[in-house]
């Protein structure tokens, strides 16, 4: 992932920087005026432009009082140009070249934001998905008393919530295919990690439902308590009554067969062993 964010910047500032001979701004030009030229591109949403400027600023000013605020523009510029990719490398040099710029925690939102945006449906591969979960938890960590953390923490659950629709959307198809040991790893990783999404306690009924269906009775009953346990005001509560009175019922008729047979093994025994006396 880092070669390819390095060879997509590479080829962006070979571009950039072909285009800069003719058009570029004198050199007597301090950083500050240069910033000030940059940001004006910026704010007309020149965004182009203003990449060309602060990429500028960026290479030959790095020790300037303007420069990590340049870094961050160079950023913002391919955030709002729907590049995230670029964004979210541009983001995290600003992160690493200037760690005690005021723009790091806006940065690292940013850089959260950034995998977000290209977070793709619960059905497609979640790359970006965890990437996006692992940004805005470090920054929830970092920054907890930031404004933007109570909408990181939001962003967190609805990615955690994608990422359990496709780990339970993976178990039932795995059911529905007979994998039924797959289906038990898929629920398992649904109701360990994602236990606050709505998908846990269907996991765990699903979970129920192939033990049923395998006849693993013992099993089951300690699943399904599990559930009413867990979840007890869940909607899903009736359907966990049932299915446990149907686990009941199977383990009480299991029991009595098992007496029956029992009984009957002793009966034959008695009657097909030789006595004592026939013995001596």
């Amino acid at each position: 992932m880092v070669r390819i964010f390095q060879a997509l910047v590479v080829l962006s500032f070979v571009g950039i920087l072909a285009g800069c001979g003719s058009s570029a701004p004198s050199t007597a030009a301090t950083p500050e005026e240069r910033f000030a030229r940059a940001k004006e591109l910026f704010d007309k949403q020149d965004y182009l432009a203003a990449i060309s400027e602060f990429t500028v600023l960026t290479l030959q000013y790095q020790g300037s009082a303007v420069a990590s605020d340049a870094q961050f523009y160079l950023a913002e510029c391919r955030y709002n140009r729907g590049e995230f990719l670029l964004a979210a490398y541009e983001y995290s040099v600003l992160k690493r070249s200037y760690p005690a710029s005021a723009r790091v925690p806006e940065a690292q939102y940013k850089l959260a934001l950034s995998y977000y945006s290209m977070a793709p449906k619960a059905a497609l591969d979640q790359q970006y998905t965890k990437k996006a979960i692992d940004e805005l938890q470090t920054f929830v960590e970092y920054y907890p008393a930031n404004p933007l953390a109570a909408d990181a923490d939001l962003k967190i659950k609805e990615l955690n919530t994608r990422l359990a629709k496709k780990a339970y959307e993976s178990g039932l198809l795995y059911a529905k295919m007979e994998y039924y040991k797959a289906a038990l790893l898929a629920y398992d990783s649904v109701i360990e990690k994602y236990h606050d999404t709505e998908y846990a306690p269907l996991a765990s009924l699903g979970k129920v439902e192939i033990l049923m269906s395998r006849n693993r009775y013992k099993d089951a009953d300690a699943e399904v308590q599990k559930f009413i346990d867990r979840y007890p005001n869940s909607v899903l509560r009736g359907r966990a009554d049932e299915m446990k009175k149907s686990i009941d019922k199977e383990l009480q008729r299991t029991k009595k067969t098992g007496a029956a047979v029992a009984r009957g093994k002793v009966w034959y025994a008695q009657q097909s062993g030789p006595s004592a006396k026939e013995q001596a």
